[in-house]
């Protein structure tokens, strides 16, 4: 142990010198050659320390497990000396009598692609397919080997590293038995998926017919996924059918992909139709789906397409719940269809489907554009009541359009309302409903200002008087402010 401890001693960095010049030891052949990228200075890390914080934490002759408790629950918490994981790490390879296993691989990779130390991880697994885990010194390889490599597979993938995946990706089969399960090969399809290299997945996925591994729902959605983006609708449509042939059966994601690619090469019918194969196969809705479908019908102007068919869908009763239908009442209202958005509203709320606050209020303000105030008045009464509370703004516009016809009485019971289900009143609130009563009203007017002056939004008894006394000579002095 001493003579191990003075060849990390000798092997560490010294103080004044650069994080670039920094190596790992070179004592072994096997040694795993990489350069740490410390998240400290250098300068400020003492050796000796270091040496007697391993000496203390690491026993003689130490195993791997030794030697993983030690990186896990002693060095990656240390503040000090936890950039120094990996220099630990191939050091300790150094040593004659130990040799790493499947756990202290694991940890290791799984440090490096958490902390997006990339070029490190590639070296690590090189290293990895030299110097194996002791579980394949027989006839069968590490159990732990795909796993490890799973992992380091999606940080590659993750960040675009495509070449070290494919790297990574062969050296994992020529370690273990077998061929690399299904789930390995969609980590890389996917990886090509998100960095469009169309060609590199369908090379990935016939080499998976060859070697005859079953693909799964997930390739087939990443394969159609890959279709749409490069637009290859018709591809895209072959691998569906190439799907159900192989004995898998689409989920939401398959038919929402689809859906959004028909609509993407402006094929609404087949989109449309694809929605209604979902429900015949019994494929329920995810919002998503309904987002992409009537949000493609609006963006062409199918705006009333899209309100029959939610109707139709609710009907069917195949609408998710919380599912937001703002976008179709906006674009309704946008078209001055404002009676055509009331009806889908009270069709699907009467379903079932309850709107949104954003839906209602934006259909209270196209109603009052229009001038249709009872309506408005009755849809805020209505969701008031089913506890769907408005913006102050919204309810207090409501409330200056009902004072000015004349109907400051049901104004003031709407302003209740909405203060029994959570709703408080401002000081713009009162000053609508005091100028909206009339002088035939004045006891309702002192009411509604002794609440003012009760809420504090009358400062003192002065200014009360002052109000009381404009408001008897026929008008406000009060201006919310």
């Amino acid at each position: 142990m001493k003579m191990a401890m003075d060849k990390l001693r000798k092997t560490l960095p010294k103080p004044l010198h650069p994080p670039s010049q920094f190596t790992p030891p070179t004592a072994s052949p096997n040694l795993i050659s990489s350069t740490p990228i410390p998240t400290l200075s250098l300068a400020n890390t003492s050796h000796h320390q270091l040496h007697q914080f391993l000496k203390a934490h690491l026993t003689p002759s130490f195993t791997p497990q030794d030697l993983l408790i030690f990186l896990k629950n002693k060095l990656h918490y240390h503040p000090k000396f936890s950039h120094f994981d990996l220099h630990i790490f191939t050091w300790a390879a150094t040593i004659d009598s130990f040799r790493h296993d499947h756990s202290t691989y694991e940890w290791m990779v799984k440090t490096l692609a958490i902390t997006d130390r990339f070029d490190d991880l590639h070296s690590l697994l090189q290293g990895m397919v030299s110097n194996p885990c002791p579980c394949s010194d027989g006839i069968f390889s590490c159990p732990r080997s795909e796993p490890i490599f799973r992992f380091a597979l999606n940080a590659f993938c993750r960040v675009g590293r495509l070449e070290d995946a494919e790297i990574a990706f062969a050296s994992m089969r020529r370690m273990i038995d077998g061929k690399p399960s299904v789930a390995m090969h969609n980590i890389l399809i996917n990886g090509y998926v998100k960095c469009r290299e169309h060609e590199k997945v369908m090379t990935v996925y016939e080499k998976m017919i060859k070697d005859r591994v079953k693909p799964d729902v997930f390739t087939f959605n990443s394969l159609i996924s890959s279709c749409c983006r490069n637009s290859q609708f018709g591809l895209a449509l072959e691998m569906f059918k190439e799907m159900k042939v192989k004995g898998c059966s689409p989920n939401v994601v398959s038919f929402n992909t689809l859906i959004k690619g028909s609509f993407r090469e402006r094929k609404f019918e087949e989109g449309v139709g694809m929605a209604y194969e979902m429900l015949e196969l019994g494929c329920e809705f995810s919002n998503v789906t309904c987002e992409i479908l009537v949000d493609g019908l609006c963006r062409e102007g199918r705006v009333l397409k899209a309100c029959d068919l939610l109707i139709d869908f609710s009907g069917k009763g195949a609408l998710p719940n919380g599912f937001d239908y703002f976008c179709l009442i906006e674009a309704l209202c946008g078209e001055e269809n404002v009676d055509r958005a009331l009806e889908l509203l009270d069709q699907l709320w009467r379903k079932g489907n309850a709107p949104s606050s954003i839906a209602c209020t934006t259909l209270i303000e196209g109603l009052r554009r229009f001038g249709k105030t009872e309506e408005a008045f009755q849809l805020m009464e209505k969701m008031l009541r089913e506890g769907i509370l408005p913006d102050s703004v919204t309810c207090n516009c409501l409330l200056q359009d009902l004072c000015e016809v004349g109907r400051s009485f049901e104004a003031n019971k709407l302003r209740l309302l909405a203060s029994s289900k959570g709703l408080d009143s401002d000081g713009m609130t009162f000053n609508i409903l005091v100028n909206g009563y009339s002088r035939k009203v004045k006891g309702r007017r002192k009411l509604l200002l002794d609440e003012m002056l009760d809420l504090g939004f009358i400062p003192d008894l002065a200014s009360y008087n002052r109000l009381m006394n404009g408001l008897s000579n026929g008008g406000s002095s009060y201006r919310h402010k």
